[in-house]
């Protein structure tokens, strides 16, 4: 997994056969979920107009971030990934994957019942998704403009649904650049609880 290369913005994209799409979304459905109720739903998009219409909405909610509704420590933050409101990736990537939380499931009889963990359990398919992606051989960027509502009527998807994660993918270009970022050494994100321990943790 220190090989993988998450894409950023400026990373040109090649072209990725629907089955790999097809495959990569079939393995975040074997994510585990609350009550195995499975409440996403993967919005694959490689119609060049509807990229089109996902790039100008998004835009759209990028330019009112970076000009008004981002908190300077927030763009502070921000500042060495070298990001802005400019977002070709979407056009340029053969593939937009739209990853949608459903808080509540319609059943047969039209009643709305809710789901469980739908948030966790959306999180971890994404995760899942991302790392199939990069099994494939292709590259993604975690894209998540605020808000996303508009994906909903671009994709027809119905307004109860909560967009989660926008994934662009696509194979690298031969000169795709991806940002020089360290990574929290596992000492600094985890710790261990082994046998013996639990006794000091109750002396102190």
């Amino acid at each position: 997994m220190r090989r993988r290369s998450t894409a950023n913005r400026t990373t040109k994209y090649s072209g990725a056969r629907r089955n790999f799409t097809k495959r990569c979304i079939r393995a975040a459905g074997t994510a585990p979920s609350g009550a195995n109720l499975q409440p996403w739903h993967f919005g694959a998009v490689s119609d060049p107009v509807v990229k089109q219409q996902i790039r100008i909405a998004a835009e759209k909610e990028e330019k009112e971030f970076y000009a008004q509704r981002a908190p300077k420590a927030w763009l502070e933050a921000l500042a060495p990934l070298g990001t802005d409101s400019n977002e070709p990736f979407l056009e340029i990537a053969p593939w937009l994957i739209a990853v949608f939380a459903q808080p509540f499931r319609i059943l047969t009889d039209g009643s709305r019942s809710p789901t469980y963990y739908a948030i966790e359990s959306v999180g971890i398919a994404t995760g899942i998704l991302v790392t199939a992606v990069h099994s494939c051989g292709l590259v993604s960027l975690t894209h998540t403009p605020s808000p996303m509502g508009f994906l909903n009527w671009i994709l027809g998807r119905p307004s109860y649904e909560k967009p989660f994660v926008l994934l662009v993918v696509g194979h690298p270009a031969e000169n795709a650049l991806v940002p020089d970022i360290g990574r929290k050494a596992v000492e600094k994100i985890s710790s261990f609880v082994t046998a013996g321990d639990s006794k000091r943790l109750t002396d102190d």
